[in-house]
């Protein structure tokens, strides 16, 4: 495990960087990233490159045996670009370029910009070529998908139906246009999809395709950039920092093109007493994992309180920094890299806590960071361990997407019965991957498909495949809804998934914020919520029912035999006890070995390498925690890790 910090020399009166790399270095710090937002400082007047600062500071590291990564300064153009090629700002909802003054407003798409960008990069890229001390290289900074409408994205995105559809006619066919009298006779009627409407009142057809192009053209951009980087640095991987943002764009294609994933990481400083909190990063953890299913970067990591966009945040608790550097690491983290080194003194950002604060003495977190830097040394040999999965869920970001474009009812949300899937699996000390829809599913045992909305057909194929070849799948509420277009499919819930779950939908009930009792046969009570499905069974047992509202009676939850396999299908959203009962049966059904004892908030979790298996014991709680676990008595304080190896104590 190597663990980093992010640094911005520019930002420091150079007397402080060598006193920063002794203490980096005496305390374990293996590399450092820089630059990400310093392109005011490398090219300060338009053609005028100047590297000194950076390549002192560079050296400075070096000859103390820390790594760099270095960044391409995309996000953050000079002030001087936008003021003499205006048309690379970004243009708004509005049609009006939006301000600057922060950060992240230039145009993916502008000429002006693409050309001054890729000019930076290839003259950064080429003085650093030769040294060694460059060991990955970072695209911009925490991507999101391409929302500008300035006339010239505005014509990429018309230049992307033509290329998908080829003709208007196929296009109004495939969005329903003739609905609200939409349709188009010319490709230059055709705008963005937003301005002053609510953005469920407009076309989902027409909204999911942009966001598809949004998403595709961040990529293009992205890859454009790992082109001019891999031409000038061979051998030096690439890679980007991205994080669960507003428009996020689709990561599976994102990385795709990329050398590994790299995730901002900033668990939460206050843990909550409510049990039906989703609050544990294992879920992200898990999903960047399951993006290129390798292990990832952590390329900013919680370093204390955060504070910026909102007012601050708590203090990291006694044990957090180490713990969750340690969470980040147990679930496929090979490199830690913590937000910061020291805590802004100047610009937005200065009330966001690194490891040293402005008293510039470091104190308790910075004694807790110290800690975790020995003990990663001490776990080299588990660099590139395997997170093996029997179960794995599976998540796309077209019904991301679609969810957000139309929300089914108050408090339904996409994400959460995959998060509720994945806390009652892993509250059996399953690992889990997160993977995206379209990946192989063989070596699995258990496949949880939730709210399969948007339909797929080689998805479709492959989960019909995996059942009747033995596996177990796991379907939900909201599946099978509508086609590739999304456009309503004109069939029975749930449509193509009907045959699998054995059972289809006769009506279904949006309750919103109402609850409905789910009773299962061995006479256990749960609750659901949001959303009810009544079911018609017709090959399917009936394994749970509603217990309360007009459908009483009627399945809530049912098992099919399907091939070889079988078929669970959720008719409701439950609160958690309802999926930890439900997934405890269908592990044990599957023949899939679970630890016992694991309490609420404890974390366990193995990576596997050549020779060795290491297991991980997290406390994500703020309590002590005493257990036994397969027959071993535990004690945990708050936020502690405990990892072993063959029984042998790591920590």
């Amino acid at each position: 495990m190597r663990i980093g910090v992010d640094y911005y020399p520019e930002h420091w009166d150079k007397a402080l960087w060598q006193q920063d790399a002794d203490l980096m270095a005496k305390t374990g710090v293996k590399l450092v990233r820089l630059a990400e937002f310093a392109w005011c400082r490398m090219e300060p007047r338009e053609g005028e490159f100047t590297f000194d600062w950076l390549d002192e500071a560079v050296d400075i590291f070096a000859s103390r045996g820390i790594g760099v990564v270095l960044c391409t300064p995309t996000s953050c153009p000079p002030l001087w670009l936008y003021e003499k090629y205006p048309s690379a700002v970004q243009t708004g909802k509005d049609g009006r370029r939006i301000a600057t003054g922060i950060r992240g407003h230039r145009c993916m798409n502008d000429p002006d910009f693409l050309r001054l960008a890729g000019r930076m990069i290839d003259e950064m890229t080429r003085h650093y070529a030769g040294n060694p001390s460059i060991i990955a290289w970072q695209i911009d900074n925490e991507l999101e998908a391409n929302f500008c409408f300035c006339e010239r994205c505005i014509g990429k995105y018309r230049a992307w139906l033509k290329e998908k559809y080829s003709t208007v006619e196929a296009m109004n066919k495939a969005y329903g246009n003739v609905v609200w009298s939409g349709e188009y006779s010319s490709w230059e009627q055709v705008q963005p999809p937003f301005g002053s409407y609510p953005q469920a009142w407009l076309n989902p057809a027409f909204m999911l395709d942009f966001n598809r192009y949004a998403s595709q053209s961040t990529i293009a951009y992205s890859d454009w950039q790992a082109e001019i980087l891999r031409r000038n640095c061979p051998g030096r991987p690439v890679t980007t920092n991205t994080w669960f943002c507003e428009n996020m764009p689709d990561f599976y294609g994102m990385f795709k093109g990329l050398d590994f994933l790299s995730y901002d990481n900033y668990p939460t400083t206050s843990a909550p007493d409510d049990p039906e909190a989703l609050y544990t990063h294992a879920f992200h953890l898990d999903l960047m994992r399951g993006v290129k299913r390798q292990p990832f970067w952590i390329m900013e990591q919680l370093s204390g309180g955060m504070g910026c966009w909102l007012p601050m945040a708590r203090m990291p608790e006694p044990g957090m920094i180490k713990g969750y550097g340690l969470q980040a690491f147990a679930h496929g983290a090979d490199t830690v890299v913590f937000f910061r080194w020291r805590t802004a003194a100047i610009g937005a950002e200065m009330h966001w806590h690194g490891l040293i604060d402005h008293s510039n003495v470091p104190g308790r977190r910075f004694r807790e960071f110290a800690e975790l830097c020995s003990l990663a040394q001490s776990l080299e040999d588990v660099q590139g361990a395997a997170n093996k999965a029997d179960a794995a869920i599976l998540f796309s970001f077209e019904n991301e997407y679609a969810f957000k474009l139309q929300p089914q009812t108050h408090g339904y949300y996409y994400m959460e019965q995959i998060q509720r899937l994945h806390v009652a699996f892993t509250r059996l000390g399953l690992n889990v991957d997160i993977i995206g829809q379209h990946e192989d599913l063989s070596g699995y045992r258990i496949v949880a498909a939730p709210e399969m909305y948007v339909t797929d057909a080689g998805v479709v194929q492959r989960l019909h495949d995996f059942a009747a070849q033995g596996g177990t799948v796991i379907l939900t509420t909201r599946s099978g809804v509508k086609d590739e277009n999304n456009n309503c499919i004109v069939a029975p819930l749930p449509t193509v998934y009907r045959d699998m779950a054995g059972a289809y939908v006769t009506e279904y009930n949006p309750i919103g914020g109402d609850t409905v009792e789910v009773r299962f046969a061995d006479g256990t009570l749960c609750r659901g919520k949001q959303w009810c499905d009544v079911m018609q069974a017709e090959t399917a047992e009936v394994i749970a029912s509603y217990a309360s509202e007009y459908f009483a009676g009627s399945p809530a939850i049912l098992r099919n035999t399907y091939g070889q396999g079988t078929v669970y299908y959720i008719a409701t959203v439950g609160k958690q006890e309802l999926y930890d009962h439900l997934i405890r049966s269908v592990v044990e059904s599957a023949g899939v070995p679970f630890a016992e004892g694991l309490p609420p908030q404890v974390e366990l979790t193995t990576r596997t390498g050549k020779d060795t298996e290491y297991r991980f014991i997290f406390n994500n709680a703020n309590r002590y925690q005493r257990f036994r676990l397969n027959g071993e008595e535990i004690a945990l304080a708050p936020f502690e890790m405990k990892i072993t190896s063959h029984g042998k104590n790591i920590s």
